[in-house]
C-alpha cells in the first residue's frame, strides 16, 4: 500500500487532465518544452513550425502510415546526398520552397540589384579559378552549341564597374548532367570561377544550355512522378556573383528560346533573368553570344545574401 486512497488518487488525475494531439493544448504543450536557453530566433521558427506541422496533420487526417512514408522520403533524401548533390534541397525545389526562401530572403534588395534566383542541388565550393576569356567546355557534346558569355559587374548604387569581383558558373551539358553525375565528363566540366578585370568585366565560353529533367533517380523524382508533374527545367545557367564590399548574388539565366520557361520544374524563372542568346560573328570558337550585366548592392544596403558561406557538411 501506498498509503493513497482511490479517492485521492482519483482527484489527482482530476486535476492533470490529459490532453490529446487532436486539441490545440498539445502544441503549445510542446512549445513550452523549449527551455529559457533556446536562442530566440531558434524559439521563434521552431514554434511556428510545430504549430504548422502540426495543424497540417489535423488538416488533412494524417495516418501512421502517411507520416512513415513522409519520414522515409526524407530518410532517402538524406542518404543520397553528398557534397556533389543535395537531394533534399531538390526535394525542396520541386515543391517550390527554396524559391519562396529565396523571394522572402531578397524582398528589400536593392531595386536596381540583378534579380536572385536559387542555388539549386549541384553547387560545389570547390570549383577551379579559370583565365579570362577562357572555355569551360573541356567533354564538347556532338550536339553542343558553344556560346561566348560575357558582362560587366557594377554597383547597382553608383553604376561603377566593380573590379576583381568573382563570378562562378556552372551548367548542365546537353545530356542533362552536371560532370559531378556523369562519368563521362571530366572534373569541373562547364564550370569554373572567373575574375572580373580593372575595368569589371568578365568573360568565358560555354554551353548555350538546354533544357533538362531533375534527377529521376531520388526521392524528388519520386514526388514529382506520384504528383502527375513533369521534372524539366527550362534552359539556365547558374551564377554566383561576389566582392568585397558588396551583397552576393545567387541567380540564374534563362534562355528565351527555351521550353518550360512557363512550367519550371522547381519554379524558379523571374522574367528579369530571361536573356536572349545572339549569333556571334567572327568568332571560330563560339556560335552564339551572351552579354550579360550584373549589378550589386553595396553591404551596407537592405537585404540578405543567399550565398552559401559554408560548404555543405554531409
Amino acid at each position: 500500500m501506498n498509503g493513497h486512497t482511490n479517492e485521492e488518487t482519483n482527484d489527482t488525475a482530476k486535476q492533470v487532465p490529459a490532453v490529446g494531439g487532436l486539441d490545440k493544448a498539445w502544441t503549445e504543450k510542446v512549445i513550452s518544452a523549449m527551455g529559457p536557453k533556446t536562442d530566440p530566433r531558434l524559439r521563434e521558427v521552431m514554434a511556428a513550425l510545430t504549430r504548422h506541422i502540426h495543424d497540417f496533420a489535423r488538416e488533412v487526417d494524417l495516418t501512421v502510415d502517411e507520416w512513415m512514408a513522409g519520414v522515409q522520403l526524407i530518410n532517402a533524401a538524406g542518404k543520397m546526398s553528398t557534397a556533389k548533390r543535395n537531394e533534399g534541397q531538390l526535394l525542396c525545389d520541386v515543391i517550390g520552397l527554396e524559391s519562396l526562401v529565396d523571394d522572402i530572403t531578397y524582398r528589400k534588395a536593392a531595386a536596381d540589384a540583378t534579380a536572385s534566383a536559387i542555388l539549386g542541388p549541384f553547387w560545389r565550393h570547390d570549383r577551379p579559378t579559370r583565365e579570362f576569356g577562357s572555355t569551360v567546355t573541356f567533354n564538347t557534346p556532338s550536339d553542343g552549341q558553344v556560346a561566348y558569355f560575357h558582362g560587366t559587374v557594377t554597383s547597382a548604387k553608383t553604376g561603377k564597374p566593380l573590379p576583381g569581383a568573382e563570378v562562378e558558373m556552372w551548367q548542365a551539358s546537353t545530356n542533362g548532367l552536371y560532370e559531378q553525375q556523369d562519368d563521362e565528363q571530366v572534373e569541373h566540366n562547364l564550370s569554373g570561377k572567373f575574375i572580373t578585370n580593372e575595368e569589371g568585366k568578365y568573360a568565358f565560353y560555354c554551353l548555350r544550355p538546354t533544357p533538362y529533367p531533375v534527377p529521376g533517380d531520388g526521392p524528388a523524382g519520386k514526388l514529382l512522378e506520384m504528383m502527375d508533374r513533369h521534372p524539366y527545367r527550362p534552359a539556365h545557367i547558374h551564377l554566383i556573383v561576389t566582392v568585397k564590399g558588396y551583397k552576393p548574388i545567387t541567380t540564374q539565366i534563362f534562355d528565351s528560346e527555351s521550353k518550360y520557361l512557363d512550367n519550371d520544374s522547381v519554379f524558379a524563372v523571374k522574367d528579369a533573368l530571361v536573356v536572349k542568346f545572339e549569333p556571334r560573328k567572327g568568332d571560330p570558337q563560339a556560335e552564339f553570344d551572351l552579354e550579360y550585366n550584373v549589378q550589386l548592392a553595396p553591404a551596407d544596403e537592405k537585404g540578405v545574401s543567399s550565398v552559401p558561406d559554408v560548404s555543405p557538411a554531409y
